[in-house]
């Protein structure tokens, strides 16, 4: 029995929820997002919240089952509130700005990093000095994946804590040398 797979999803009021041809589709304030079922599971939409079975106890329908149910949690979250993943970075003379559709990087190489910013994903900078990168938008896999490459200009190293990290991350910090 999958521990993720037996929970119903809830559809909150204001999405939109359509299952035709094996696409799942969430309207909602965010925009859409579609989820292909696979054929190991079926789903049914009734009372406001989806259930997801597998068809049969094979052990490909089994894995299927909580992977379906979590990507259709994913694209109606997406759809109602929308996911949002922030990075600090740490550094001195270390900063990042918003400047039209690119994020300008400054994280002490000879060179700024411009990274253009996406049209499905909006990025801000937040924190009382600026040091907070917002990466937001409706789909979890892309906010993840762009904060990830942000993430990849300048990993946090583990002496001095300098470079972007996750905001929930935690570096362990090593002692430096010794004489």
């Amino acid at each position: 029995m999958s521990r993720v797979g037996i929970n119903p999803v809830s559809i909150p009021s204001g999405v939109d929820v359509t299952l035709a041809d094996g696409l799942l589709t969430a309207k909602g304030k965010n925009g859409e997002q579609q989820v292909r079922v696979l054929d190991f599971v079926d789903l049914k939409i009734a009372d406001e919240k989806i259930t997801v079975t597998p068809q049969n106890m094979t052990k490909k329908a089994r894995q299927a089952w909580g992977t379906t149910r979590a990507l259709v949690a994913n694209a109606i979250q997406g759809a109602s509130e929308g996911f949002i993943r922030r990075l600090e970075v740490n550094g001195v003379g270390y900063r990042a700005m918003v400047q039209g559709s690119t994020l300008k990087l400054s994280l002490g190489y000879s060179h700024d990093i411009n990274y253009p910013i996406p049209s499905d994903v909006k990025i801000a900078i937040e924190g009382d000095r600026g040091n907070v990168i917002a990466v937001s938008g409706a789909s979890k896999q892309r906010v993840g994946q762009i904060a990830s490459e942000i993430r990849a200009f300048r990993p946090p190293e583990p002496y001095k804590g300098k470079g972007v990290k996750y905001a929930e991350e935690t570096i362990l910090r090593k002692e430096g040398k010794k004489k």
